[in-house]
């Protein structure tokens, strides 16, 4: 019926989203969602260049970057899927992801994304461990990573704002930028609060 895998796939989710009434999130995944599963490039890919062009332009389309586990994402890179899917990606970053192996489980904060990415996406989700608690620092350095990224919008000549909180006594401004280092001091101090709080509760 259709002349390739991709028009059948850009068919079906445009008649599926039009059917439900073009809802304001409507999310599409490719077959090719990195940049490791294009042949020969992103920027290249026969593919991707009929999705990008067939798709109804209230469609968001689902990117992990340059792999499906990708360690870094950068600016460059998200421009390169932007041109080709006429759309800025969604990110699914499966930075913290071990649904793959469940023997390991990342603790580390969030990090490897290039400051001033947020004008290349359209969203970001993010994968996190299988194991719910688990996660705390994950969603904790994303959000102080995703404050940054906010400030660094508004005020366009900085990379990041000014993050003000308590790291024991302190009371002082933080760096403008975006540290991982310190995002992850950040959520330590409040899962250790947390952890206190649960344990002083009846039956704990």
């Amino acid at each position: 019926v259709f002349p390739s895998l991709a028009q059948a796939h850009a068919s079906v989710a445009n008649e599926m989203y039009q059917e439900l009434g073009q809802p304001s999130v409507f999310l599409f995944c490719p077959t090719e969602y990195c940049s490791s599963l294009c042949s020969p490039s992103p920027s290249q890919s026969c593919y991707l260049q009929t999705i990008g062009q067939e798709l109804l332009p209230g469609i968001s389309v689902i990117w992990t970057g340059p792999k499906v586990v990708s360690q870094e994402l950068s600016a460059a890179l998200l421009e390169e899927v932007e041109g080709v899917l006429r759309r800025r990606p969604v990110i699914w970053d499966n930075l913290y992801a071990n649904d793959y192996d469940c023997r390991r489980v990342f603790l580390g904060p969030y990090m490897g994304r290039a400051p001033g990415l947020m004008p290349r996406l359209h969203g970001l989700l993010l994968n996190p461990n299988c194991e719910l608690q688990a996660n705390f620092i994950a969603i904790h350095t994303l959000g102080t990573w995703f404050q940054s990224e906010l400030g660094s919008c508004a005020n366009p000549d900085h990379t990041g704002m000014e993050m003000v909180a308590a790291l024991g006594d302190s009371q002082g401004p933080k760096e403008r930028s975006y540290s991982p280092q310190e995002a992850l001091e950040l959520a330590l101090c409040d899962w250790v609060a947390e952890i206190n709080q649960q344990a002083l509760e009846p039956g704990r």
